[in-house]
């Protein structure tokens, strides 16, 4: 692993050909400048609470067990680290076109490890406060934003507005109609001190 400076630790996850300078750049395949890492091997091979930023665009979808990378990505970032994921939304043609994808997302994916402490939660947020099925993980991360990203194509960007006025919503009752491309989403991590 490359050497990184101690202020302003960042992990590309899953980076393919997009290696970051500065970060560490970490992948299962040799794209020439990143680390190789089997991404579904745990524990990666980072101490606990050693990242101050994640970025995760389009691998989430291709590992073997969402807990268990959620769970780890947790454990190597420190408390109050962001996170951004990028996935394709399962509904689209970007999702299951794919065959090596295997984790259908939505926009309700992280909500099992959602940390709602002092939120108002919506009328249809009820639920979290009773069962919630994360498997035990001790991973919780604020969800600052949660959207859909209706298309690359710019000619088909300003729907990104209407889908995302209450994408909950949106999800469950025109989803089929009016199909995104991709899932985003900007997490907090929560540890308790």
């Amino acid at each position: 692993m490359q050497a990184i400076p101690q202020q302003g630790r960042r992990l590309n996850v899953g980076c393919g050909l997009d290696i970051r300078p500065g970060w560490v750049n970490l992948d299962s395949v040799d794209y020439g400048g990143n680390d190789l890492c089997d991404l579904n091997r745990y524990p990666w091979p980072f101490p606990d609470n050693h990242f101050d930023e994640v970025y995760a665009s389009h691998i989430l979808e291709h590992m073997g067990n969402f807990n268990a990378v959620v769970t780890e990505i947790w454990r190597v970032c420190r408390h109050d680290a962001v996170i951004t994921v990028k996935v394709p939304f399962f509904l689209s043609t970007k999702f299951y076109s794919e065959p090596d994808h295997r984790i259908p997302f939505g926009i309700r994916s992280f909500d099992n490890y959602e940390d709602i402490r002092g939120r108002r939660l919506r009328f249809y947020e009820k639920w979290k406060l009773g069962h919630r099925t994360n498997y035990g993980s001790p991973a919780r991360f604020v969800v600052e934003s949660k959207r859909f990203h209706f298309s690359n194509f710019a000619v088909l960007r300003w729907l990104n507005f209407f889908i995302n006025l209450e994408p909950v919503l949106f999800e469950r009752f025109f989803a089929t109609l009016i199909t995104p491309e991709e899932v985003h989403f900007r997490l907090r991590v929560s540890k308790d001190a």
